[in-house]
């Protein structure tokens, strides 16, 4: 599996998708977008998957009173889930049916933070003794204050946070990893980390991922460039 950390210009784009789209041969994969109304643009997110190299791409537009079935996932060789509102993302897709088992994922911005066992799905302030502080931009907040995490789809066992570079997110997932005990990563825009049977293996793109572990009452953070991880 593969978490993008997003990035819209045309070699971020190609960065963070081609290793996924090279796995995916002829098969269909299902492209996840959530509707969010006037600002929803499958266009988009197709157009990325075709310029990396799909060929089949099965557009999904999914809501609270529509989400995923399983007719939408039969026969699928891969799974993409767009980038949007992560909050709103998490609530649909963990409502509806469950990506198929051993079918190739690859999340974009949100689709990389709602992967994971829990989902760091925004706030900007955490609570640090009885104190509110912040900790990224209030513009990074998702429309949530305080930082949040709550269950995801439950693929991998790390928290994802994105734009990590662009947005200094990585403050944020440091607060996450504190609070939930828990291996996280900060990817970089045009940057993707590929899983294997759950396990971080390598860094591709054009960015770099952070990971961040627990530490006794802190962390520990370690940078990769693309290549494999040690």
């Amino acid at each position: 599996m593969f978490l993008i950390g997003g990035g819209r210009d045309a070699s971020a784009v190609l960065a963070g998708h081609r290793p996924f789209a090279v796995l995916m041969g002829g098969g269909p994969v299902a492209c996840v977008v959530l509707d969010e109304g006037d600002e929803t643009d499958p266009d988009r997110w197709e157009r990325n998957l075709r310029d990396a190299g799909v060929a089949d791409v099965r557009m999904l537009v999914v809501s609270p009173s529509r989400p995923l079935t399983a007719a939408d996932l039969a026969g699928i060789a891969g799974f993409y889930v767009a980038g949007g509102l992560t909050p709103e993302y998490q609530a649909v897709l963990t409502a509806g049916e469950p990506v198929p088992a051993g079918v190739p994922y690859a999340g974009f911005s949100a689709g990389a933070a709602v992967a994971g066992e829990r989902a760091l799905v925004g706030g900007w302030r955490a609570r640090i003794g009885d104190a509110e502080v912040a900790v990224v931009d209030d513009g990074a907040g998702e429309d949530l204050e305080l930082v949040e995490v709550r269950d995801g789809l439950g693929l991998v066992d790390v928290l994802a946070d994105v734009h990590a570079a662009q947005w200094g997110t990585l403050g944020r997932l440091c607060h996450a990893v504190i609070a939930e005990g828990r291996e996280g990563w900060a990817i970089d825009e045009g940057t993707a980390l590929e899983l294997r049977d759950g396990a971080p293996v390598e860094v591709h793109g054009i960015g770099a991922a952070a990971r961040v572990r627990p530490a006794g009452a802190g962390v520990t953070v370690v940078f990769f460039a693309a290549g494999p991880v040690g």
